[in-house]
């Protein structure tokens, strides 16, 4: 019987990739608390699109950075894979991150001195772990830049440096990808090509992506829409279209 590539590549799949109980988030002092926020419950099952959409300051960037590890809750759990982040220490949540979490932003981060292959490996290499050669070409294959591998940063479009960045948020099979506006710095066309690329790294490699954004076109991609006002999740949107999505964000502002 014929086996899928994909099917052999992706990583085992779990049932939930992540998942935050009760997760508070306070800034201020103890005299003036400034909450961002409040008690948020959320379940993300492993291999699906997830966009979270909000008003500027509802806490959507801040929610992202504690699920992810990169800022610390004031109180609750958030449970990556089958690791609880919320109890390691400085130093394992800095090792954790680097080994089982990828990160797009809206700039690129690549380095101008190394070619897109170093790029994208370079997780590895600072992981001191070796570079699986079918997985590589896998997700080279994927994002499109199977044969632009030996070429520099600046010798690529904007949107082949962010098909870079997404194949090096892959590279070492993580538990989640999260994504901050990741496509605010591409034109409109490149755009929905990333968007397309997300959609696929979910769907035919098994990856889990969670994306912050403010754009109804781009969370249209997504499996599901989350809202956030102020500071707490107020509703979701499965199989979600920009209409949809847009007549909801409309009624945020009276929650």
């Amino acid at each position: 019987m014929h086996t899928d590539t994909r099917d052999r590549l992706a990583p085992a799949p779990t049932a939930l990739a992540l998942r935050l109980e009760g997760v508070t988030k306070t800034y201020g002092t103890s005299s003036r608390p400034v909450p961002a926020l409040r008690g948020v419950d959320l379940a993300i099952p492993t291999g699906s699109f997830t966009a979270v959409m909000g008003p500027s300051g509802s806490g959507k960037s801040t929610l992202l950075h504690c699920a992810a590890g990169l800022d610390r809750p004031t109180a609750g759990r958030i449970v990556l894979g089958a690791t609880e982040i919320t109890t390691l220490a400085r130093t394992a949540l800095t090792r954790f991150r680097r080994d089982h979490l990828g990160f797009v932003f809206q700039s690129y981060n690549l380095l101008p001195h190394l070619t897109v292959a170093q790029n994208i490996t370079l997780p590895l290499l600072l992981a001191g772990r070796p570079v699986d050669a079918a997985w590589f070409d896998a997700v080279t294959r994927a994002v499109g830049l199977a044969d632009l591998t030996a070429r520099r940063p600046q010798e690529l479009s904007g949107g082949q440096q962010q098909r870079a960045a997404i194949a090096r948020a892959l590279i070492n099979r993580p538990d989640a990808v999260f994504c901050d506006e990741p496509t605010g710095a591409l034109d409109s066309r490149t755009g929905r090509q990333v968007l397309e690329l997300l959609r696929r790294t979910a769907g035919e490699l098994g990856q889990t992506v969670v994306m912050v954004t403010h754009d109804p076109v781009a969370a249209s991609y997504a499996d599901r829409v989350l809202f956030l006002a102020d500071g707490q999740l107020v509703g979701s949107l499965d199989a979600p279209d920009a209409q949809g999505i847009a007549d909801r964000m409309t009624h945020l502002g009276e929650w």
